[in-house]
């Protein structure tokens, strides 16, 4: 009888034991729920950053840590930052941060790339133009001439441990490229804890991994560039997953001068504002460094000849947005984009 009664009790066990199973892979295997954290940085830019992870751990502390640091290297607004120490120096500097090299290789990268479309050394016509931290001069064709002397990247020297200035008038920008930079160090941040699905945001340069809370591919916006800071609406959404991307426009960032329009994205050809039937730039690659200052290459050269810059940069996609001949708004996407992207009511070419 007791073997009977041992039978029986097993029996009346293994339902018990399979569905302890099944609930302890239920519970590991479920999708974590998302952590949304979200903040402000270099000076009022909002960020925002989801990812899934089981322990719920809040980084929000880690996170503006890096971002303070980060920006004392590279802001050129604070006046004691990396940046700004060099910008006021004479000669050469040594590294104070390890961001300051990175920035610098990418940057001449994209420079030749370009044909010096995107330039850093642009910030004396910056604040000439008065989107720097110095007053505006209100410049003329003499001004801007004599400024253009010394905006050229190629006066910038640099190695691992040092960058030199041929010129002691030189100064660097790194405005157009810093966000979508910032948003590389926060990704790479999340991966060091084990964050393998992740949407991190600052100011509208992106970086994902992974899938969302659905399992599905993050879903980002492209902001219409008939949009103004109030009134902001979608031209495009694009599926995005382990891929960066990064939009430069000028409807946001613009000065009036008595009743013109200027915008912020300067030509360091001309040393005058831009003037281009290129509405917006949005560069999806594998870092937001370098689809960041892709992006505002493609504002300052123009649809035709960026359009040749992309098409010599596989690895890149992009989604510009322009006027037609007949001024009308239309979509320029390249190949490796096209299937992730939703149109809302745009013609494309």
């Amino acid at each position: 009888m007791s073997v009977v009664r041992e039978m029986l009790s097993r029996k009346r066990l293994l339902p018990l034991l399979l569905m302890i199973v099944v609930l302890v892979y239920w519970y590991y295997s479920r999708p974590a729920p998302l952590v949304t954290i979200e903040g402000q940085t270099f000076g009022s830019i909002a960020w925002h950053i989801k990812y899934k992870d089981k322990q719920q751990r809040n980084f929000k502390p880690a996170v503006d840590s890096i971002l303070m640091v980060f920006n004392h290297a590279l802001s050129h607004y604070i006046p004691d930052s990396e940046l700004s120490l060099f910008n006021h120096s004479d000669g050469s500097q040594s590294y104070k941060s390890p961001f300051f090299y990175p920035v610098l290789e990418v940057s001449k990268q994209v420079y030749e790339w370009s044909h010096g479309a995107y330039n850093p050394a642009v910030m004396p016509l910056v604040n000439a133009w008065g989107f720097g931290p110095q007053h505006e001069v209100q410049p003329d064709s003499a001004v801007i001439d004599s400024l253009l002397q010394f905006t050229d990247f190629n006066l910038v020297e640099f190695d691992y441990n040092y960058v030199r200035k041929k010129d002691p008038r030189v100064q660097l920008d790194f405005s157009a490229s810093a966000k979508g930079y910032a948003v590389d160090i926060i990704a790479n941040f999340l991966r060091t804890k084990g964050i393998t699905d992740y949407f991190v945001e600052i100011g509208g340069e992106v970086v994902c991994a992974g899938t969302n809370a659905r399992g599905e591919p993050w879903k980002i916006g492209i902001i219409d560039p008939a949009s103004d800071i109030l009134n902001q609406r979608f031209i495009a959404t694009v599926q995005l997953t382990d891929r960066a991307v990064a939009t430069s426009a000028n409807n946001f960032n613009y000065r009036v001068v008595d009743g013109k329009r200027y915008s912020h994205t300067i030509d360091p050809v001309t040393g005058y504002p831009v003037q281009r039937n290129i509405l917006s730039a949005s560069v999806f690659a594998d870092e937001c460094l370098l689809a960041d200052a892709l992006a505002t290459a493609c504002m300052v050269m123009g649809m035709e000849p960026a359009k040749e810059m992309l098409a010599r940069i596989p690895e890149v996609d992009a989604l510009l947005i322009y006027t037609d001949k007949e001024g009308k708004v239309a979509v320029y996407m390249t190949e490796g984009i096209k299937p992730f992207v939703s149109l809302i009511d745009q013609p494309q070419e």
